[in-house]
């Protein structure tokens, strides 16, 4: 379970880590660099980045993340590559599932040539997505399509992608019963945010 802490203050953390938790997701790098900074003695938390990257902030989220779960193009992976200086970077490439026109991530149609293009920059260990708003049973065919891509593109690409990350508060049950290794709660944690 990734701790989605966007937008949560470190005292909101503290509390989930001390329950048990040890692995948050932010939205924005800044604000996850800063966080992890003020928790800085709670050593054994992983940070993901769950929010877009842009590559003007892909040194500070190599340096800050331990997985960035939102690589979606060449030109973000080759940012990676370049700001950590080895190409064994954990990373997840976002897929926009349902083709929305508003979403970022890479179309399931182009993931064989973006993981080819990308797999000498950094470590592809899975795919994430998010699907559509709506009723969380009908979120089940867009996991489903996101762990066949993902046995797709792992047999043709011969790496070992073993992650999906899918699913948040209201879906979570229904991506872990179609393969989530991955889910990404925050409201059901939290609650409603404030901002």
């Amino acid at each position: 379970m990734i701790v989605a802490s966007k937008t949560q203050p470190a005292v909101a953390i503290r509390a989930a880590y001390d329950a048990g938790a040890r692995e948050f997701g932010e939205n924005y790098v800044y604000e996850g660099a800063a966080k992890k900074s003020e928790l800085a003695d709670l050593n054994d938390i992983r940070w993901h980045l769950i929010g877009h990257l842009q590559t003007n902030k892909a040194r500070l989220a190599v340096e800050t993340f331990a997985m960035i779960q939102t690589v979606d193009s060449p030109r973000v992976a080759a940012a990676i590559r370049r700001a950590f200086g080895r190409t064994d970077v954990d990373v997840l490439v976002e897929v926009n599932i349902a083709n929305e026109a508003n979403k970022s991530g890479a179309r399931p149609s182009d993931l064989n040539s973006l993981v080819e293009t990308i797999r000498d920059d950094v470590r592809v260990a899975g795919l994430m997505t998010i699907p559509p708003p709506g009723e969380p049973d009908k979120s089940r065919a867009h996991f489903v399509h996101l762990r066949e891509v993902r046995d797709r593109v792992a047999a043709q690409s011969g790496l070992k992608m073993t992650e999906l990350s899918m699913g948040m508060s209201d879906d979570f049950e229904i991506a872990i019963g179609e393969g989530a290794t991955m889910v990404r709660i925050g409201r059901a944690i939290f609650g409603e945010r404030s901002q």
